[in-house]
């Protein structure tokens, strides 16, 4: 299972990695993990939510449905959605194939340019800690 060290994960099994910042925010991609596109299978169709929605961490924003189950995502950050990933409503099995590339969910623009918001969030070892106990 690949855990990349440059991104921050969350015991829900999402990531989140800074983009950069868009003048007034700092902009977080998430996706899920490699481990949470494993434990679904096959992955048939993803809700996103609406870009403007506002969010906040540990809510709800979204569902990936595979052939075993249907999950909810979670925001690990607080802002406001500023993009979505439209290429999953085509190809949702983008989310097994290149789970931290193409296969990304959402991005959030958090409010200020100042500090990290994924910081508090767990690094690769921790959350491969977190994975490997479960």
């Amino acid at each position: 299972m690949s855990t990349p060290d440059d991104r921050r994960y969350t015991d829900q099994h999402e990531w989140a990695m800074v983009q950069g910042t868009d003048g007034t925010s700092t902009v977080v991609r998430i996706g899920i993990t490699d481990h949470a596109q494993d434990a679904l299978g096959d992955i048939v169709f993803v809700q996103l939510p609406e870009v403007g929605d506002e969010v906040t961490p540990g809510t709800a924003i979204g569902e990936v449905e595979s052939t075993k189950s249907v999950s909810d995502f979670y925001a690990p950050v607080a802002g406001v959605v500023a993009a979505v990933n439209e290429r999953l409503a085509d190809a949702p099995e983008t989310l097994n194939s290149d789970p931290y590339g193409d296969g990304w969910l959402v991005e959030i623009a958090v409010p200020g340019e100042g500090g990290d918001p994924v910081g508090q969030l767990l690094d690769a070892a921790a959350y491969q800690a977190l994975v490997e106990g479960s």
